[in-house]
């Protein structure tokens, strides 16, 4: 493991936890959104993740193989995160009795967005807590160097 592996690993999750914060915003900002760019009522936004140089078929046993040939001298690069991409949440759209409005159908229905402000909300908390994190892992791989060069003088 190289002397800023730490420092590349917390940056990566850095950017991920804020692009899953913009997305999340996103959601809550259209979460009354009925008629889109597509004439379709928005579809709630996912950010999907996956290890850095994993392909995506990564599991929990490639990943211990892995960190276990590291422990025996293998060279291997230790990896981040990484952003797979963004998917739209399959759930169904709510249908909201509401007769007066524009997009009513002729029953006086309206579909919604599949957006639930509260689980945004969640999810938005648990997205600046990760983000905290890495901030603080960074910091501390950055004390962790001041310390080691302070020795060496």
């Amino acid at each position: 493991m190289g002397l800023f592996d730490s420092l590349e690993i917390s940056a990566s999750g850095l950017s991920a936890e804020r692009l899953r914060m913009d997305v999340t915003a996103e959601n809550l900002a259209n979460a009354q959104t009925t008629r889109g760019a597509n004439g379709q009522p928005y579809r709630r936004k996912e950010v999907v993740l996956r290890q850095q140089g994993d392909g995506g078929f990564g599991s929990f046993g490639s990943a211990l193989a892995g960190a276990m040939s590291r422990v025996a001298g293998a060279a291997t690069v230790p990896g981040g995160v990484e952003v797979a991409g963004i998917v739209e949440d399959s759930t169904p759209n709510r249908r909201v009795y509401d007769p007066g409005h524009p997009d009513a159908d002729a029953q006086g229905y309206v579909l919604m967005p599949n957006v639930d402000p509260v689980t945004e909300m969640v999810d938005l908390i648990t997205e600046s807590r990760s983000y905290e994190a890495n901030a603080t892992a960074m910091q501390a791989s950055k004390q962790m160097f001041t310390k080691t060069l302070d020795l060496l003088r």
